[in-house]
């Protein structure tokens, strides 16, 4: 059984773990309506993609 020999430091535990930190959603602006949109996805605001209407967009009144 695998037991380890000594105690791990905090800061080799820092540094075996240091690629584990969250990152920062990129995000861009949706050329139709100026809504903030992931790159290369449809914006959720008003459906459209690549400069076309991918989905139609119910207006919520």
């Amino acid at each position: 059984m695998a037991v380890p020999k000594s105690k791990i430091s905090r800061s080799r535990r820092g540094m075996r773990r240091s690629h584990l930190a969250l990152e920062q959603v990129n995000v861009t602006e949706c050329s139709n309506c100026g809504e903030m949109k992931r790159p290369h996805h449809m914006c959720l605001a008003c459906g459209h993609y690549d400069g076309r209407e991918v989905v139609e967009i119910e207006a919520i009144v």
